[in-house]
């Protein structure tokens, strides 16, 4: 058992917290924006196993981190459920949007189908398991229910998703029933991962702090309920960590009803604060800036090894609030790589 899963797994402190980082794999490092010039277009490289392999293993060989995610992105599940999604250049992703009823009825939930879509996503998981360690794990993941339907009622990524909670608003019950439909089309995709060798899963519900208040627990909360219940029913052994961005003083009600192995939490939310609340109920993950880490990696390195320090005794997996950004140093990362495999 790896460390990673053994904190998970067991809900106790090992003798250093386990580490990885959100987006480890992507633009900062030269060796993956050499694989990503030989693709064309980003869902290319998604679909790639060979190469999905590739830019998964490159961060563990540089950086000897205890977990790898898999190379894919949240939005495989509506292009596999039959939406046109591209990626443009300095812009970031595109959707058809949803409008309406009809809309929402024509997304693909059978298995089969989306299974079959995401077949190079699995043949990368099982490339990857093989060639990876037995002392690393491996991640696998899926975007959550709300945060899909935000990209798919908007059309796009953005920071306020005006157009998608919009919707929520006027039409409460066809956005409940594609609420209900995405989180079954999550279900299947997690589940075959895992069946494709991963480990561990991780939920990214990365809007879950833009939810309206009056639907948080109909968004955010009762999906991540159904989709930790039914991979506990199905692969209990497998632990997932859930990373509900931007809950604020939610984090503690969401642990105790969804009942994650993990939760993982934003650079909004101070470690001690989210310990406390989720204290007895799952392992703790999170909360460096990356702009800190991209910043100053003597400064990242100092806050990480204070946390580590206060976190002692916990269940406690070091991470990011959200993912490295493009323009990191390399050296800062090495710099806050070394200071936790060195800790004591």
């Amino acid at each position: 058992m790896t460390r990673f899963i053994d904190i998970l797994t067991s809900q106790k402190a090992t003798d250093r917290p386990a580490f990885w980082f959100m987006r480890q794999a992507g633009r900062y490092l030269p060796e993956y924006l050499e694989v990503r010039a030989s693709c064309d277009g980003f869902l290319n490289l998604c679909y790639t196993p060979d190469k999905a392999t590739e830019v998964t293993l490159q961060p563990i060989r540089r950086f000897d981190m205890d977990a790898a995610i898999i190379f894919s992105d949240i939005l495989v599940i509506p292009h596999a459920m039959g939406m046109d999604v591209s990626f443009v250049k300095g812009e970031g992703p595109k959707l058809t949007p949803l409008t309406s009823q009809q809309d929402i009825e024509k997304l693909h939930t059978d298995e089969t189908a989306i299974c079959t879509h995401l077949q190079p996503v699995y043949n990368a998981l099982r490339q990857t398991r093989t060639a990876l360690p037995q002392d690393k794990a491996l991640i696998g993941f899926a975007g959550a229910p709300w945060t899909l339907a935000c990209y798919m009622l908007q059309g796009r990524g953005g920071n306020e998703f005006i157009t998608a909670r919009e919707y929520l608003y006027q039409n409460p019950q066809q956005a409940s029933a594609l609420i209900d439909r995405i989180t079954d089309a999550v279900i299947i995709h997690l589940r075959a991962q895992i069946d494709a060798g991963a480990d561990a899963l991780q939920l990214f519900d990365s809007w879950a702090g833009l939810t309206p208040a009056p639907y948080l627990q109909a968004c955010v909360i009762d999906p991540a309920i159904r989709i930790v219940a039914a991979l506990r029913e199905s692969h209990p052994q497998i632990p997932v960590i859930a990373f509900p961005r931007g809950i604020g003083a939610a984090l503690g009600e969401y642990a105790r009803q969804v009942k994650p192995a993990g939760i993982s939490i934003d650079t909004n939310t101070p470690l001690a604060t989210a310990a406390k609340a989720v204290e007895g109920l799952c392992a703790i993950q999170g909360n460096l800036d990356p702009l800190l880490l991209a910043a100053d990696g003597d400064k990242a390195a100092a806050y990480v090894k204070e946390q580590m320090q206060m976190m002692k005794g916990v269940p406690y997996i070091v991470n990011l609030g959200h993912g490295i950004v493009p323009h990191t140093p390399i050296e800062h990362v090495e710099r806050v790589c070394e200071t936790i495999k060195s800790f004591q």
